[in-house]
């Protein structure tokens, strides 16, 4: 009987931890409230330009994964997006880009340090998956991109995540 047991319970754990998921919204469908009840409280939030309000859900400081949750004027989830990767570093434009636009396109960052060119923020994430690495931006005085670069951990950088 105690075998049984462990097995229910268990499976209702990882029935209950499947929900938490962002990946189970629907852009279109899913609300607001969906997005509370499903993920509770947002890491940080922003709203950008056309009014939409963005939604944080970071894994940090050692998570690899930032998920953010993109909620239109009308309450509903327009999309639901891992930025954590080096397609979202792509879209970080050297020279243009601000701090507050490289703050909304990450999310949390792991690390904010002053280096000799100026401040830099990193943030941890996992190339394909399952290779650990870094992001890493650093500014400008004049608070633009002085330049942005993934760095990946060759040996899986011998930590247990």
């Amino acid at each position: 009987m105690r075998l049984s047991t462990a097995i229910v319970l268990l499976s209702l754990i990882g029935a209950l931890g499947g929900c938490a998921n962002p990946r189970t919204l629907v852009a279109g469908q899913s609300t607001e409230a969906d997005v509370r009840s499903r993920l509770g409280n947002a890491t940080d939030t922003h709203v950008d330009r056309n009014g939409d309000r963005i939604w944080n859900y970071a894994t940090g400081p050692w998570g690899h994964e930032t998920y953010q949750v993109r909620l239109g004027t009308d309450g509903t989830v327009k999309a639901v997006t891992q930025v954590l990767t080096e397609e979202q570093l792509d879209k970080v434009v050297v020279g243009k880009t601000t701090r507050d636009e490289v703050a909304m396109m990450f999310g949390p960052r792991y690390e904010e340090v002053t280096y000799m060119p100026g401040l830099t923020w990193t943030w941890y994430f996992h190339k394909g998956g399952n290779q650990p690495g870094w992001l890493v931006v650093a500014f400008n005085p004049d608070g633009t991109v002085l330049y942005r670069i993934a760095l990946v951990e060759p040996s899986g950088g011998g930590r247990d995540d």
